[in-house]
Parts: C-alpha cells; sequence; structure tokens
C-alpha cells in the first residue's frame, strides 16, 4: 500500500521549501506547494494547514524573506525567496539528509 499523499516525513517540510526557493527563485506559497507536488509526482500534496505554518516559521529563523506582489492571475500574493542565512540552512538540511538516508538504507540493507 502507497504511503499517504498527505504525509511528509518530520522534518523534511523545510528541506522541500528551501530547495524549492533555491531551484525556483522568488515565488508565493501556492506555487511551492504545485511545484513541490510536480517534482514529486503527485505523491505529496501540501495543504495550507501544513505550508503556511513553516512560511512563518523559516521567515521567523531569516532563512527565507517575503514581500508583497501581484500573481500571474492578477492577485495580490505574497512572494517568498532563500536569503544567505536560509541557503546556508539548506546545505545543512541537505547533508544531514544525505546521512539519515544512508543509515536508513544501511539498516534496510541487512536483513
Amino acid at each position: 500500500m502507497p504511503p499517504s499523499k498527505a504525509e511528509v516525513l518530520q522534518g523534511t517540510l523545510d528541506l522541500l521549501v528551501l530547495k524549492t526557493l533555491d531551484t525556483m527563485g522568488p515565488i508565493h506559497g501556492f506555487g511551492i506547494a504545485m511545484r513541490i507536488q510536480q517534482v514529486s509526482e503527485d505523491l505529496l500534496q501540501l495543504n495550507q494547514g501544513t505550508l503556511y505554518p513553516a512560511l512563518l516559521r523559516l521567515e521567523q529563523r531569516a532563512w527565507i524573506a517575503s514581500k508583497w506582489g501581484v500573481s500571474e492571475n492578477n492577485r495580490k500574493a505574497k512572494y517568498y525567496s532563500l536569503t544567505r542565512a536560509g541557503r546556508k540552512q539548506l546545505e545543512q538540511e541537505v547533508e544531514s539528509w544525505d546521512q539519515m538516508s544512508a543509515v536508513i538504507n544501511r539498516v534496510l540493507g541487512t536483513g
């Protein structure tokens, strides 16, 4: 049975958001959610109740910055971008993810 589309491993949402901003540049929250859904081939779907608290938390940590702009469909939207501190944090998060992933793969490979 495949994992629930709503499930995101705890601690990975920050990594996904930071990486999306690193790849895409400034983008609004809905665009972040759509990009993650697209890249994951619809396996990950973020709802507003998950994404926007994460964006607020990342902004409070100064890893991302936001400013108001106008979206493609001419609506007011908050655009998020990666800060220098956020880029540094992304590097640390990727390194940590790689280490944890290696450990889990080692454990799964024993048997």
